[in-house]
C-alpha cells in the first residue's frame, strides 16, 4: 500500500503548488542544482574554453552528476520514509519536495501578470521596463527590444513550451515512481524520478544552447532532456484537445499540431507549442533575436489570431484542467493497481 500513501501525499503536493506555490522562506532544489551546474559549467569554461573536447566530455560529467545526486536525495528520502514505516519528517520531505517540482502557480501567476500588464491602457516608459524585465526572467530570448506584441508572443511561447517542463512532465514521472513503488522501494520512485526530471530540465535551461560553448558543454544535457520529455509532451498532444471546445475536431487537430510541431528543431517544444497553439487559436512562431543573433522560427497555426491577455488566459485555464484531467487518470490507474 505504499504506492497509496505516496499517491495521497502527491495529491496534497499538488494542491500546495496550486494555493500556495513555492514558499519563500524554503530553499528551492532548483537554486541548489542551478548552483552546482554554474559552478562546474564557469569552472569548464573558464579554463577549457577552446577545448571542444573537454567541454564535451566534461558536459556529460556535469549532466550525469547533476542528475546522479539529484536522484541519489530522492531516493535516500524515500527508503526512510519507507522503512521508517511512513516517518511523519520524512513524509514531509517528501511532501515539499514534490510540490517543488510542480511549478503551476509559479508559471501561471507569471504569464498572467505580464499580460495583465500589458492589457493596460495606459502603458509609459516605467510600466514598459518592468513588463520586458518580467518576460526576460522566463525567456531565453533578448526581448529588450520587443514591441508589446512580441511581449505577449514570447510569454504564450514560454508558457506553451515551459507548461510540459515545469508541469506535465514532473507529473508524468512521478506518477510512473508511484508506480515502480508497488513493485519494491528500490525501484525509482515519485520523489527521486521528480528531482531527477527538475535536474534534467534545470540542465537543459542553463546549458542546453547551440550556440558558443554550450552547443559543446550542453550537447548531452539537451539530448537527454529531449529523451525524457518525449512522452509527456506526446501525451500532453493527445490528451489537451479532450478538455478544450475542440474536441469535435481531435483527429483534424492532432494532425495539424503535429505537423506543426515537426517543423521545430526540438522534438518536445514544438509538439506541446503546436497543440496550445491550435486549440486556443493563436499563431506562434517568427523572428526573435537570441544575442546578437535574429533567429526565425517556423509558423505554428499560420491562420490563428495574434496572441493577446485573453489568449494567455484560456491558455492558463487549458493547463488547470488538463491537470485535473491527468490527476483524475492517475487516480483511476492507482486504485486498478492496489487491487492486484
Amino acid at each position: 500500500m505504499a504506492e497509496v500513501n505516496l499517491f495521497l501525499i502527491f495529491l496534497g503536493s499538488i494542491g500546495f503548488d496550486l494555493l500556495i506555490g513555492d514558499p519563500s522562506f524554503l530553499i528551492h532544489p532548483v537554486q541548489i542544482i542551478g548552483f552546482y551546474i554554474k559552478k562546474i559549467s564557469d569552472y569548464l569554461i573558464n579554463n577549457f574554453g577552446e577545448n571542444k573536447k573537454i567541454l564535451f566530455w566534461g558536459g556529460l560529467i556535469v549532466a550525469i552528476s547533476t542528475i546522479g545526486l539529484s536522484f541519489s536525495l530522492g531516493k535516500l528520502i524515500e527508503l526512510s520514509y519507507v522503512q521508517l514505516r511512513n516517518n511523519f519528517f520524512c513524509g514531509l520531505l517528501i511532501f515539499l519536495g514534490l510540490s517543488s517540482c510542480i511549478a503551476t502557480r509559479g508559471l501561471i501567476s507569471s504569464v498572467k501578470d505580464i499580460a495583465e500588464l500589458i492589457n493596460r491602457k495606459e502603458i509609459n516608459d516605467q510600466n514598459k521596463k518592468i513588463i520586458k524585465e518580467k518576460v526576460q526572467r522566463i525567456v531565453s530570448r533578448d526581448v529588450r527590444s520587443s514591441s508589446m506584441e512580441h511581449l505577449l508572443r514570447s510569454s504564450t511561447e514560454s508558457l506553451t513550451e515551459n507548461s510540459v517542463d515545469g508541469i506535465f512532465g514532473p507529473l508524468f514521472w512521478i506518477f510512473i515512481g508511484i508506480v515502480f513503488m508497488k513493485f519494491s522501494i528500490f525501484l525509482p520512485g515519485p520523489l527521486s524520478l521528480g528531482f531527477s526530471y527538475k535536474a534534467i530540465s534545470t540542465l537543459d535551461s542553463m546549458i542546453g544552447y547551440k550556440y558558443d560553448y554550450f552547443k559543446y558543454l550542453g550537447f548531452f544535457s539537451a539530448k537527454i532532456e529531449d529523451i525524457f520529455t518525449f512522452i509527456p509532451s506526446r501525451l500532453v498532444l493527445i490528451t489537451l484537445p479532450l478538455v478544450s471546445t475542440k474536441v469535435n475536431q481531435y483527429i483534424s487537430i492532432l494532425k495539424k499540431s503535429y505537423l506543426d510541431g515537426k517543423k521545430y528543431d526540438s522534438p518536445n517544444a514544438g509538439i506541446s507549442e503546436a497543440i496550445f497553439a491550435y486549440i486556443s487559436g493563436v499563431k506562434l512562431g517568427g523572428k526573435s533575436k537570441y544575442k546578437k543573433e535574429i533567429i526565425e522560427k517556423p509558423i505554428i497555426n499560420a491562420n490563428g489570431a495574434s496572441c493577446t491577455g485573453e489568449k494567455i488566459k484560456l491558455i492558463c485555464q487549458l493547463i488547470l484542467r488538463l491537470q485535473f484531467l491527468w490527476i483524475i487518470i492517475f487516480f483511476v490507474l492507482i486504485f486498478l493497481l492496489s487491487r492486484v
